[in-house]
C-alpha cells in the first residue's frame, strides 16, 4: 500500500476529505498572427472607379467567358490575327492581389481614398492596359475561362466593358476536360468541375448584355461566325482571321491555354460529334436546356 493511499485514508478518516492531483489547465495559444501584407484593408468595398478620367486606362476592353474546354484558345487566336484586336494569353489577372506591409502605407491608401479593392483594380487596369499598349493595337479580348467566377467584379471594374459567351455542348466539354489529363482528372470529377464553370457562366449571361458563340457553330461556319464577333467589336472583316496558323499567338503552355496539337495545326478541326441524349449525364440536363441542347425540356 502506498503512502500517499495511506496519507488520504487517515485524512479521509479525520476530515472526510482526501487529496488530489489539480490538473493542470492548458492556456490556449493565440491564433497566428496574419502579417500585414496578407491583410485586407478594413472596410474594403467592391466598387468601380471613383475617378472616372484618372482610374481607369483601358477603355473598353472585352472578355470572352466561357467553360474550360469550350474552345476559347481556338477564338483567341483567331482574333489575335485581326490587325485591330489583341486577344493575349490566359493572364489569370484576377489572382493577382495587392500586399500593404507596413501600417504607414495602409494609412496612406485609406486617407487618398482606396480600398484594398481599388488598389487590386489599378493593378489590373495597368497590367492588361500595358499589354495592349504594347501590341500596338486598339482592343483587347481577354480570355481567361476562370473570368466567369469573378464576373461581376470584371463588370464592377470596367463599366465600359463587353463580353462574348462561348457556349459548348455541356457533355462535350465534360468529356474533353476528361481527356486532356486523363490520370488526373477522372471521369467522376469531370461532371461537378465543369459544371460549376458552366454555372457560373449561365449566370453571367443571365445579367450581362454580350455576344453569344457556340463552339459547333464557329467550327462549322467560321467566317459566318468571325464576321458576327466584328461586327459586335465595330471592326471590319479581314480574311486573315481564318489564317491564324500564320501568325504568332505567344507560347501554348499547359495552364495559360490550350496546348495541344491542334491549336498549333492553325487550322479549324471539325467538332466531334453531339452526344445523344442517352450519353449525357443527369447533372447536365438542366444546363443543356439552358443552353438550347438537346431534348431536355
Amino acid at each position: 500500500m502506498s503512502w500517499r493511499y495511506k496519507a488520504n485514508a487517515m485524512l479521509e478518516g479525520l476530515t472526510g476529505y482526501t487529496l488530489s492531483r489539480r490538473l493542470r489547465r492548458e492556456t490556449p495559444k493565440p491564433p497566428p498572427k496574419v502579417p500585414l501584407e496578407l491583410q485586407r484593408l478594413p472596410g474594403d468595398v467592391v466598387r468601380g472607379p471613383v475617378d472616372g478620367v484618372h482610374d481607369r486606362l483601358l477603355r473598353e476592353p472585352v472578355f470572352l467567358l466561357s467553360s474550360v474546354r469550350s474552345g476559347s484558345t481556338l477564338l483567341r487566336v483567331m482574333l489575335n490575327s485581326h490587325s485591330r484586336v489583341h486577344s493575349p494569353i490566359e493572364t489569370h489577372f484576377r489572382r493577382m492581389t495587392v500586399g500593404l506591409p507596413t501600417e504607414p502605407v495602409r494609412q496612406a491608401a485609406q486617407l487618398l481614398g482606396h480600398t484594398h479593392s481599388d488598389l487590386e483594380h489599378l493593378v489590373w487596369d495597368r497590367l492588361l492596359h500595358r499589354e495592349l499598349g504594347r501590341s500596338g493595337k486598339p482592343i483587347l479580348v481577354e480570355k481567361t475561362p476562370s473570368n466567369v467566377f469573378a464576373w461581376r467584379r470584371i463588370a464592377t471594374c470596367w463599366p465600359d466593358a463587353r463580353f462574348v459567351f462561348l457556349l459548348r455542348h455541356p457533355a462535350s466539354i465534360t468529356q474533353s476536360w476528361h481527356e486532356a489529363d486523363p490520370g488526373r482528372r477522372p471521369m467522376e470529377e469531370a461532371v461537378p468541375r465543369t459544371l460549376s464553370y458552366m454555372t457560373y457562366l449561365q449566370e453571367a449571361r443571365t445579367h450581362l448584355t454580350g455576344l453569344t458563340l457556340r463552339y459547333e457553330d464557329l467550327v462549322a461556319r467560321p467566317e459566318d461566325e468571325l464576321r458576327r464577333v466584328c461586327a459586335f467589336l465595330g471592326v471590319p472583316w479581314e480574311p486573315a482571321i481564318l489564317e491564324y496558323g500564320a501568325q504568332d499567338h505567344g507560347a501554348f503552355v499547359k495552364g495559360i491555354g490550350d496546348w495541344r496539337d491542334k491549336i498549333r495545326a492553325g487550322t479549324v478541326v471539325e467538332a466531334r460529334p453531339l452526344p445523344t441524349p442517352e450519353e449525357v449525364p443527369a447533372e447536365l440536363h438542366e444546363i443543356c436546356r439552358l443552353w438550347g441542347y438537346g431534348p431536355f425540356a
